[in-house]
C-alpha cells in the first residue's frame, strides 16, 4: 500500500479523496476548490452538510489568502504553528460555502507533518477531516482504513500508527478567544500566549 506523493498529487487532480498523515490523525484530502470532491467526503464520511469541513495550509502567509486576520492571529500562529491547533476565522469569499456549510467561518490547520507540509506546498489546501466514519472512533493504522473505504479513495498515504490526540479548536472570531474544542494544547497554554 505504500504510494508516492505524486501518486496522491494526480488523485487530487482527477478530484479523488486522498487519505494522507498530519500530527494527530489520518485524514481525508481533497481540493478544496472542487466542489464535487468536496460533496465526496460528507458522502464517505456519512457526514451531515450541516457540519463545516476544516481546511490544512502550509503556512501562515496561506491563511490570509482565505481568511481574515485579527490581532490574535499572528502570534497564535506564530507560537503553535505547525502543531496541533485549528483556528476560527472569517472566510474570504474564495471558500466553498459548501465547505463551511453555508457560515461565515472557516477552520484553518497548519499540521505538523513533513508529508502533509510536502503534499501543501505542491498542491495546495486541502480538506483536513479525520478519516472515518462520522462519529465513530479514528482508526491508527492506514490498513484498517482501507479495509472500511477501499477504492471509494483514489489514493493512501502509508505512515507509522497515528495514536495522537485530536487538535484543540479556537475559535479567534469574537472579542475573547473561544475554545471550542480542547486538545492536545490547553487553554491555559494559549492563554499565555495572548
Amino acid at each position: 500500500m505504500k504510494t508516492k506523493l505524486s501518486e496522491a498529487i494526480e488523485s487530487l487532480k482527477k478530484g479523488d479523496i486522498i487519505v494522507y498523515p498530519t500530527d494527530t490523525q489520518f485524514a481525508f484530502g481533497a481540493d478544496i476548490f472542487n466542489n464535487d470532491s468536496i460533496k465526496k467526503i460528507f458522502k464517505i464520511k456519512n457526514r451531515s452538510y450541516n457540519n463545516p469541513l476544516p481546511i490544512a495550509v502550509e503556512k501562515y502567509d496561506d491563511i490570509k489568502k482565505y481568511a481574515y486576520e485579527n490581532k490574535y492571529v499572528e502570534k497564535i500562529c506564530n507560537h503553535f504553528l505547525p502543531g496541533k491547533l485549528t483556528i476560527i476565522l472569517y472566510k474570504k469569499n474564495n471558500i466553498s460555502d459548501i465547505l463551511t456549510s453555508g457560515n461565515s467561518k472557516i477552520a484553518i490547520r497548519i499540521p505538523n507533518n513533513e508529508i502533509a507540509l510536502e503534499l501543501l506546498r505542491i498542491f495546495g489546501p486541502l480538506t483536513i477531516t479525520s478519516a472515518n466514519v462520522h462519529g465513530k472512533k479514528p482508526e491508527d493504522r492506514i490498513i484498517n482504513i482501507y479495509s472500511q473505504f477501499k477504492e471509494n479513495i483514489g489514493c493512501y498515504l502509508d505512515y507509522k500508527i497515528l495514536k495522537n490526540d485530536p487538535s484543540t479548536i479556537i475559535d479567534l472570531t469574537y472579542k475573547k478567544p473561544l475554545i471550542i474544542r480542547e486538545g492536545s494544547i490547553s487553554l491555559n497554554e494559549i492563554l499565555a500566549v495572548i
